[in-house]
């Protein structure tokens, strides 16, 4: 189920009573929850805030009641601001790979996979990128060669989410103990890979819907978040499509999605520099040398923009920034 050493850990010597469980569901005011005997709808105590867990999350529970104790230390927290919130939506917790999924049509975009991989980054978890409806195109490796500019040792994977090959394929990042999310639009086959991943025996296979033709874009078919087994051992967390993701609280996963321009930035000849006028910048230098693509460049000025308008700034008592 994912249980390892960083979880055994937490557990302290008045906890021994208690019963490891890992988060199935989350809804507004109750939560499922699987252990090692299979799923259990848990107890709750009063002014519980169920937004305050995760699918994946593990926690500790009473033996014979399923009462809700307390919550363990998360390894990684995939996590997203929305318009007008005032506090993160926790997407998935303790992921060791995120599949960010897109399809070889109108659906692929450069800037939105930036944005996807930054968030992944920014958790911890590995990324892999899935581009599925490959049997649809003729050229689906001209997708896959826009991929691997995106970030450095990217893993892709192209697939037929369809096909009994798709789960050998995604095998790797599936063993026993081993957890992946489904991330991307409405309408790229994220159900569909979840149906091929959990094989033919699970109970409740998700609900697939077809896409416009017109541009591409699907029907929420997925509408909350969930843990499933996986037929090879693992585990993987459906989510629902997103249309949209702002980037936030994400500083260094942008760094590192941008590793070329991270590494030429100390070399510009100001400490504060733009890299868009200044004299002796070295990212313009690239640029100017055609080792740095520009639209590369505007992409990353375009998430820093936005990551420093969304991530909201702390302030102390007397206003001072903390």
């Amino acid at each position: 189920m994912g249980w390892s050493d960083f979880f055994a850990d937490q557990v302290e010597g008045d906890d021994l009573d208690l019963v490891p469980m890992r988060i199935a569901t989350v809804h507004r005011a109750r939560m499922s929850a699987f252990s090692v005997d299979g799923p259990v709808r848990m107890m709750l105590p009063p002014h519980t805030n169920t937004g305050d867990y995760a699918v994946g999350d593990w926690v500790l529970v009473e033996r014979g009641t399923n009462w809700l104790r307390r919550r363990l230390e998360r390894r990684t927290l995939l996590q997203r601001r929305v318009e007008g919130g005032t506090a993160p939506q926790l997407t998935a917790a303790n992921v060791d790979t995120l599949f960010i999924v897109t399809s070889c049509n109108a659906d692929f975009n450069v800037a939105r996979l930036e944005r996807y991989l930054a968030l992944a980054n920014q958790a911890g978890t590995r990324p892999v990128i899935i581009l599925t409806k490959a049997d649809t195109v003729e050229d689906s490796q001209s997708y896959a060669a826009q991929v691997a500019t995106l970030q450095r040792g990217i893993d892709c994977v192209t697939l037929d989410g369809r096909s009994g090959e798709a789960a050998a394929a995604l095998a790797p990042w599936c063993g026993s103990g081993q957890t992946v999310a489904l991330i991307g639009s409405s309408g790229v086959g994220k159900s569909t890979l979840l149906n091929t991943l959990a094989g033919p025996d699970q109970d409740a296979p998700q609900v697939t819907g077809g896409i416009r033709e017109s541009d591409a874009k699907g029907r929420h078919t997925t509408t909350s978040r969930s843990l499933h087994r996986i037929a090879g051992g693992g585990w993987v967390i459906d989510t629902p499509g997103m249309r949209t993701l702002h980037v936030s609280d994400s500083a260094e996963g942008i760094d590192q999605l941008f590793a070329e321009i991270t590494e030429l930035a100390p070399n510009c000849r100001f400490r504060d520099c733009t890299h868009e006028h200044e004299p002796g910048c070295a990212v313009q230098a690239a640029v100017k040398a055609g080792t740095l693509d520009p639209e590369r460049l505007n992409r990353w000025r375009k998430l820093q923009d936005e990551n420093r308008a969304k991530t909201p700034v702390l302030k102390g008592p007397r206003g001072n920034k903390r």
